[in-house]
C-alpha cells in the first residue's frame, strides 16, 4: 500500500498517455470510440431486454448470454468513458485511488467473462452430447449456481490482484503508456520489491486463462466427436449452428488475450499492446451481441418485431 510514512504532500498520480503520440488522430479516434461505445451499450442492453421479454429465450443458453451481455456492458463502461476523456482533454491524470478502482472493476469483469464463456461451452457440450439429460443437468438451480460462481470467482480474483498492488509503494507522478490502468503498468510504476506480486500475477492469471480455456477446448472436442458420429447431415448442421456464435466469440476473446501474452514488452511494441488492449476492452464488448444476434434467427425476428412495434406506435 502507499506507505504511511510517505510525505503527505506527495500525491500519487498516474498519467494515461493513451494515443497522445498521435495528436492528429485524437478527434477521429474520439469519434470512433464513441461510436463503438454507443453500439456496445445499445447492443448489450438490447440483448438483455430481448432475452427478458421473450419467453422463447428463457433457456440456460440465453440466461448465460444475458449475463455475458451485462458483463460486456459493465466492462466497456468502466474503460471507454475514461478513454474518451483523455482523448479530448489535456489533463490525462488519474488519482491512485481512481486507477486502482478502475483496475479492480475491470479485472472483475474480465475474470467473469472468461468464466461465463467456459460455462457456455459446457452448456453446449451438454446440449449436444447429452440432449436427453439436458434439462436435468442444466437445471435452474445449477445455472444459478454457475452464474453465482462466475460473479464470486471474478470478485475474489479481483480482490487478490488488487491487494497484491496495494501492498506496494508508489511515489509522485507515474506514466502509464496506455489508456487504462492495467496490472503490469501499475506494477512497473512501483519502487517496492515486486517479487511476491509478480508471482501472484503469474500463477493466478495463468490459472484463470488456461483452466477456462481447457474447459472450452475439452467441451468442443467432445462436441466435434459427437457431431461426426451423427448420420444426419441436417443434424450435424444444426449442431454446428448452435455452437457457431459462441465458438466465434471464444476465438476472438482468447485470441486477443494470447496475442497480448505473445507481444514482447519493449518500446517498439507499445503500439501493438495498445491495439491489442483496444480489441480486448473496447471492441469485443461491442462484437459479442452482434455475433449472437446476427447468427440467430429468433433474435433477429424479435428485433424486427420490436422495430415494427415502435414504428406503429410512432
Amino acid at each position: 500500500m502507499v506507505q504511511a510514512e510517505q510525505n503527505q504532500s506527495d500525491v500519487v498520480v498516474f498519467i494515461l498517455l493513451g494515443f497522445s503520440d498521435y495528436p492528429k488522430l485524437q478527434v477521429p479516434l474520439f469519434l470512433l470510440f464513441l461510436t463503438i461505445y454507443v453500439i456496445t451499450v445499445l447492443g448489450n442492453l438490447g440483448m438483455i431486454v430481448i432475452i427478458r421479454i421473450n419467453p422463447k429465450f428463457h433457456t440456460p443458453m440465453y440466461l448465460f448470454l444475458s449475463h455475458l451481455s451485462f458483463v460486456d456492458f459493465s466492462y466497456s463502461t468502466i474503460i471507454t468513458p475514461k478513454l474518451l476523456d483523455i482523448l479530448v482533454v489535456e489533463d490525462r491524470s488519474i488519482s491512485f485511488e481512481g486507477c486502482i478502482t478502475q483496475f479492480a472493476f475491470a479485472a472483475t469483469c474480465l475474470v467473469m467473462e472468461t468464466f461465463l464463456l467456459s460455462v457456455m461451452a459446457y452448456d453446449r457440450f451438454v446440449a449436444i452430447c447429452n440432449p436427453l439429460l439436458y434439462t436435468v443437468i442444466m437445471s435452474q438451480k445449477r445455472c444459478g449456481f454457475l452464474i453465482a460462481g462466475a460473479f464470486i470467482w471474478g470478485t475474489i480474483s479481483s480482490l487478490i490482484f488488487t491487494y497484491s498492488l496495494l501492498i506496494l509503494s508508489f511515489y509522485g507522478t507515474n506514466i502509464i503508456n496506455n489508456f487504462l490502468c492495467e496490472y503490469s503498468a501499475i506494477l512497473s510504476a512501483s519502487f517496492s520489491n515486486k517479487h511476491v506480486t509478480e508471482v501472484i500475477l503469474f500463477i493466478l492469471s495463468n490459472f484463470i486463462t488456461f483452466s477456462t480455456l481447457i474447459i472450452v477446448l475439452i467441451s468442443y472436442l467432445f462436441i466435434f466427436v459427437t457431431v461426426l458420429k451423427m448420420k444426419s447431415a441436417s443434424g450435424r448442421h444444426k449442431a454446428f449452428s448452435t455452437c457457431a456464435s459462441h465458438l466465434t466469440a471464444v476465438t476472438i476473446f482468447y485470441g486477443s488475450i494470447l496475442f497480448l501474452y505473445c507481444v514482447p514488452s519493449s518500446k517498439n511494441s507499445w503500439l501493438l499492446i495498445r491495439l491489442g488492449t483496444v480489441l480486448c476492452t473496447v471492441v469485443i464488448p461491442m462484437l459479442n451481441p452482434l455475433i449472437y444476434s446476427l447468427r440467430n434467427k429468433d433474435v433477429k425476428e424479435t428485433i424486427r418485431k420490436l422495430v415494427e412495434y415502435e414504428i406503429c406506435i410512432n
